[in-house]
This record gives C-alpha cells, sequence and structure tokens, in this order.
C-alpha cells in the first residue's frame, strides 16, 4: 500500500480529534445538537489551522444515516465515504482554478435537485476569495436562498478580499493560530502512535518551526523522518531546519551573563562554521531571555520550566535589569541584522553591543541589583503658609547640609516658582530686606448709579456679553434713563442686528452690570448724526490720522524732498 502523508494520515475525523479552535468547535457543536443550522459558513485562518477538515467533519455530521448530531458514528456508509472523500453528495470546489463565471453558473446549475443519497448537498468552496467579480455576483442570489437542502461551506485564507454582499450571507467563524505547546502535544501523540522515538527538544523546534500550522508541522516531520532515517534527535533536526541546538543558544546566553567577551566572541566564531541563519539564533535567545524573565517573576512553578535547570540557572545568575536589556537589545539587532554588510558581523557586534552597554554595577553574585546611590541633598520647598524670609547678601550662597548616615534624603521635585509682585519702597531701605506686598483681590467694578445722566460708552465697553449684541449697542446712541427704563436709538443700517435673541443678551448683562433690573426700550432713526461710540471712536481715530498727516507734512526732510526732486505725498490710513 503507497505511503500516506502524516498529514492526511491523522487528519482529525471527527470534533474530538480537532487541536485547537474550541470556540469554533463550541458553535459548531451548538448548531448542529440544537438544529439551527446556517445554510453558508465561512472559516478563516491561515494555512493549515484545519479550515477545510472542520468543513468536511462538518459535512459528516450533517449527513450521518443516524441522524444530525456533534458526534457522528464514524460506522455508516455516508460517514465512511465522507472519510475516504468519495461521497457523492458533497461537491469540493478549488475556486483558485474555477475563477471564471460560466464555472459557477455551471456548479450552481444542479443546485435545485434533491441530494442523490445523504440528507444535505453540501457545497464546499475553498480559497473562495480567488473567485472574480463575476463569480461572485453569479453565486450572491443563491447564496442567499438556497434550497432547504443545501448547505455552503466556504474557506479562506483572506476573507478581506470577499465583498460585504458575500460576507453579510454568511456566519463567519475564524480559526486561530495554533499555540507552540498545542502543536508540540499533538506531534508526540502522532509520534507515540507511529511507534518512533521523537525526543521533546526535536518535537518542540518542529512546533516552532511550523509556526502556527498544524499541516505545517506535520510535513516538516514528514521530513525529519526521511532526513534522519526514522529516529529523530534534536542535532539532526536543527541541522535540518538550519537552526541551532539549544544547548549552543544557551552557551551564549550564558557567556552573556558571565561578561566573557572573549568566549562570547569564540562562540559566535564557531556557529559562523555552521552558516546559520543568525536572525534565528537572535531569535533562539530571545526566546530564552523571555523564559528566564518569567522565572525571575513568577519562579520555577510554572509547568514548561520545571524541568529545565538551565533556565533555572541562568535565572539566578542574571539580573532581571540584564535580562530585559539583553531582551530589548536582540530585538532591536534582529531589525537591523539585514543593513549589517556581513550577517556574522552583525550578530558580533549585537553581542558585542550587549556587553558594552550592560551596567559596570550590575555583575554581582546572584543578580544582585546595586545599591542606591545617595541623591544630592534638597532643600525642602516652604509652605504657603510660611512667611517668606528675608534674604540677605550674605545668606544667598547655596549651603548644602550633612547628609545624616542613618538614612539618604530621598530627591524631592521641587515646587514650581510663583512669581511674586514686589513694591519698591518710596524712600531706600535700611536693610538688605526686600518688603513683599501681600496680594491684593481684585475689586468688583462698582455699580452705576441709575440716572438720566450715564455714560454709554464707558458701559458698553465693560458689557460682557455676545458678540452680536455688543456690536449692536456699539451702534446705538443713548436718548434717555429712568433708573428702570433704558432708551436707545439706532440707524436704519444696524437694524438687522435687532434680534430677539441679540436683544434679550443685551438687557441681561445691562442687568448684570447696572446690578439692578432694567428693560431695553429700542427706536430706530434716520439720521447721520448720532452720538455711538461706534462714532465716537470713528472720530478719534479720523483726528489721529489727520495730525499723523499734518506731521508729515510739516516735516522739514519731506518739505526738502518735496522742493528738491518734486515729491508728493501719499495719504493712506493706517492707524487702527
Amino acid at each position: 500500500m503507497a505511503y500516506l502523508v502524516l498529514a492526511r494520515k491523522w487528519r482529525p475525523r471527527d470534533f474530538s480529534e480537532v487541536v485547537g479552535q474550541g470556540h469554533v468547535l463550541r458553535a459548531l457543536s451548538n448548531a448542529l445538537d440544537s438544529d439551527r443550522l446556517h445554510h453558508a459558513y465561512l472559516f478563516t485562518g491561515t494555512r493549515g489551522v484545519g479550515k477545510t477538515t472542520l468543513a468536511r467533519v462538518f459535512a459528516k455530521c450533517l449527513n450521518c444515516e443516524r441522524g444530525v448530531s456533534s458526534r457522528p458514528c464514524g460506522e455508516c456508509s455516508a460517514c465512511r465515504e465522507l472519510d475516504e472523500g468519495r461521497f457523492v453528495d458533497l461537491i469540493e470546489v478549488d475556486a483558485a482554478s474555477r475563477t471564471g463565471v460560466d464555472d459557477t453558473r455551471e456548479l450552481l446549475d444542479n443546485v435545485q435537485y434533491a441530494p442523490s443519497k445523504g440528507r444535505y448537498k453540501v457545497y464546499l468552496i475553498d480559497e473562495v476569495h480567488m473567485f472574480s467579480k463575476n463569480s461572485f455576483n453569479a453565486l450572491l442570489k443563491t447564496l442567499e436562498e438556497p434550497p432547504p437542502h443545501i448547505k455552503f461551506l466556504l474557506a479562506t485564507t483572506d476573507p478581506k478580499k470577499l465583498p460585504i454582499t458575500i460576507l453579510s450571507r454568511c456566519l463567519q467563524l475564524n480559526l486561530k493560530r495554533l499555540g507552540v505547546e498545542q502543536i508540540e502535544e499533538q506531534l508526540q501523540a502522532i509520534a507515540g502512535r507511529e511507534a518512533l522515538p521523537a525526543p521533546a527538544p526535536a518535537l518542540r523546534q518542529l512546533a516552532v518551526a511550523a509556526d502556527g500550522s498544524m499541516r505545517d508541522a506535520l510535513s516538516l516531520m514528514d521530513q525529519a523522518i526521511a532526513y534522519c532515517g526514522g529516529a529523530l534527535d534534536e542535532q539532526s533536526v536543527a541541522t535540518m531546519l538550519g537552526t541551532l541546538g539549544t544547548e549552543q543558544v544557551l552557551a551564549l546566553v550564558e557567556a552573556l551573563a558571565a561578561g566573557d567577551g572573549a568566549g562570547l566572541i569564540s562562540l559566535a566564531r564557531q556557529l559562523g562554521e555552521l552558516a546559520p541563519d543568525f536572525a534565528q539564533v537572535l531569535a533562539d535567545m530571545i526566546s530564552i531571555l523571555r523564559r528566564v524573565a518569567v522565572v525571575q517573576t513568577v519562579g520555577d512553578q510554572t509547568a514548561e520550566l520545571a524541568e529545565d535547570a538551565a533556565v533555572l540557572s541562568l535565572a539566578e545568575r542574571l539580573s532581571p535589569q540584564d535580562c530585559q536589556l539583553f531582551y530589548q537589545m536582540g530585538l532591536l539587532a534582529r531589525r537591523d541584522l539585514p543593513l549589517a554588510p556581513d550577517p556574522q558581523a552583525g550578530f558580533e557586534m549585537a553581542l558585542l553591543r550587549m556587553l558594552a552597554f550592560r551596567p559596570a554595577d550590575s555583575n554581582t553574585p546572584g543578580g544582585t541589583p546595586p545599591a542606591p546611590r545617595s541623591a544630592p541633598p534638597v532643600r525642602p520647598a516652604s509652605t504657603p503658609s510660611a512667611a517668606p524670609k528675608p534674604m540677605s547678601a550674605a545668606s544667598a550662597a547655596p549651603v548644602t547640609p550633612a547628609a545624616s548616615p542613618a538614612a539618604v534624603v530621598p530627591p524631592v521635585v521641587p515646587a514650581p516658582s510663583i512669581q511674586i509682585p514686589v513694591v519698591q519702597p518710596a524712600e531706600p531701605a535700611l536693610s538688605n530686606e526686600i518688603p513683599v506686598a501681600p496680594p491684593v483681590p481684585p475689586a468688583a467694578p462698582a455699580p452705576v448709579v441709575a440716572g438720566t445722566e450715564l455714560d454709554w460708552a464707558d458701559l458698553v465697553s465693560r458689557l460682557e456679553t455676545i458678540p452680536l449684541a455688543r456690536e449692536f449697542a456699539r451702534n446705538c446712541a443713548l436718548r434717555a434713563f429712568d433708573g428702570r427704563q433704558l432708551e436707545v436709538v439706532v440707524s436704519p443700517q444696524f437694524q438687522n442686528l435687532r434680534v430677539e435673541r441679540t436683544l434679550k443678551a443685551l438687557e441681561q448683562a445691562l442687568q448684570n452690570l447696572l446690578g439692578a433690573p432694567v428693560s431695553l426700550k429700542v427706536t430706530v432713526e434716520s439720521g447721520s448724526g448720532l452720538a455711538t461710540p461706534a462714532a465716537a471712536i470713528e472720530a478719534a481715530k479720523a483726528a489721529r490720522q489727520a495730525a499723523a498727516e499734518s506731521a508729515i507734512d510739516a516735516d522739514s526732510t519731506v518739505q526738502a524732498l518735496q522742493a528738491r526732486f518734486g515729491a508728493t505725498v501719499e495719504h493712506v490710513r493706517t492707524l487702527p
């Protein structure tokens, strides 16, 4: 019998054999057991995480002769045919090779016919994002309202390429990448079923190289079996993958922990003879440093680290500060490694950089952090209630109090400086003391006395109201004020500002300023002689402009230029 690769031989045949994806298994099991089945399912996720496998198991659950259930019998003819890939009512389509609209229409021509043998006719379309736009349009109506005997199972690695009209008609299930521990456990189980000698370090290397994909892990395991001749060992697997063994990477980290620069360079040169991927070597070192940091934080109770004596030893000899420093510099070195003229030179420089930037006082045994340095004494800040002390010329020099041998003065954050107004004395002071005037609260504006005589321009300048109301008041002239009613006059050109919102805001501002309830009466009159604050401001501007023009015309230099060169003065209004 022909050899069957591990990825096909150990493909899960029911939900209990699927590794990970518990959230998807729960949704599918509940839907099957409660008979709440959607007509279209979309399985998304990266390669090798079980999209097609889950779709086939789901089709088996739908067509098992013992009934729709999340636990198919696996013994009936439908289950056996589905396991062997020859069930007539499971139509598998590779969208990457059938992208045309004619292929899609030909596929959908048989949707209206009932299944030949099973309970449902299942269309499994893999890599559905490869369909063309016209193919999606042809599928759209059938996907929305299929016959009751049809189920669509779509699988894709790139759901962003699917039209939103397709996504909205499917129940989407997102499959996650598998963890290293999950893949390693599954590889161990398969190695036991195959009676294959496989040490845990070798399987872990395969699990890490799989990068979250179970199918890639099984393919790599097939390759390792062929490379090692049937019995896996850590060094052979590392050579096949182009990586290094754990012992060599641990030796590098131990040399870093010991601060042995010569030994570090010697190990790097020995690794260079194996022509490894130096970016992967840095990644392995970072992984070990991460495990060391976890041990230093939570102890050795973690199941992953309990059996690794080398990591526990490094956690005792390497200080947490150095561990974090090496981790961060390793990340930066991986980023900058392609920029180096030679990968080995870049790798050696990264190791030397880790030693060069290591704190000089961190090489204490047992990872003991360095003793805290005494901070310079700081003069305590005075409280706000304390009166300022007079400062003389003799006391202006800084004085440093002696530090107590029992304790070190902690650093104190200086309080923000506050500028205090200084009042100069009328006569020369007899001493070097600087008198400081106490702060004076701002005086509240005095209420305007009600009467017929009122300075309307001053009142307008003190108004606190909306800009529209202030502009309206500037263009009004005061006619009368009897203490209760204030009558103003406005010209027709500013009548558009006379709206209810403006009048209410102006009346409220006048009440606040006068300190008494007043009403506002507005009269519109034609004429150009209204004594408004705006007119007074314009008149003052015109007077300043005329004075400036007269001063320029009377200037001797200007007159000399006019007499000698025939110059003329052009008056332009520039004053504000």
